[in-house]
């Protein structure tokens, strides 16, 4: 064999021997190596360590349980109370319409109880104007369209149509007047209007 042969093959079997080019030890493998290496006081006092950090991790975790647990019942109470508030709102909602209106009442009783011959209708004016302060304060509002004005069918109901002086197909009078609440008709205003006849 020449002597460039064989420092060819000298190479190949050192290039046999060599790790693969990127290559790194196992870490569990230096773990182990390292593990083997330690005296059985230092092992002890890494299982003593390893123990106290998933006794720190286990009560980690159940405060975090509990916090949630907690925070679950909080607001479930949360809830209840947000329902118990709106009930009660409600209910005092109506206790104060109920005593406006009983003002109103009142007053008509009093009229009814001044004698016959008794001109009682400044009483029943001044009852109307509670009641329509009562309303107010309910947020409801009157419809009450002018004559001449358009005919709008969501607020308006034509009761019939009738010779006037107004335009054909607008409003000739008010027959009833209507009532709306937070946008909501309550009654549409009962109207007449105009034909051509």
């Amino acid at each position: 064999m020449s002597d460039d042969a064989a420092a060819v093959e000298e190479s190949t079997d050192e290039d046999d021997d060599a790790a693969p080019t990127g290559y790194a030890p196992d870490d569990d493998a230096d773990e182990g190596d390292e593990l083997s290496d330690l005296t059985t006081d230092e092992l002890v006092e890494r299982v003593e360590t390893l123990e106290t950090e998933v006794a720190e991790k286990d009560e980690e975790i159940n405060d975090l349980t509990d916090k949630l647990s907690r925070a679950r019942a909080d607001f479930k109470n949360y809830k209840k109370r947000t329902k118990k508030q709106q009930e009660e709102m409600k209910a005092r909602a109506t206790e104060d319409l109920v005593g406006e209106l009983i003002d109103v009442r009142d007053n008509l009783v009093r009229a009814l109880d001044q004698d016959e011959d008794a001109d009682i209708r400044p009483g029943v004016e001044s009852t109307l104007e509670a009641f329509d302060r009562a309303l107010e304060d309910e947020n409801v509002a009157f419809i009450s369209p002018e004559p001449g004005e358009d005919v709008d069918p969501e607020r308006h109901e034509v009761m019939q149509r009738v010779d006037s002086d107004q335009t054909e197909g607008t409003i000739a009078d008010v027959y009833q007047q209507g009532y709306e609440m937070a946008d909501k008709i309550l009654r549409p205003a009962r109207v007449t209007v105009s034909s051509d006849e």
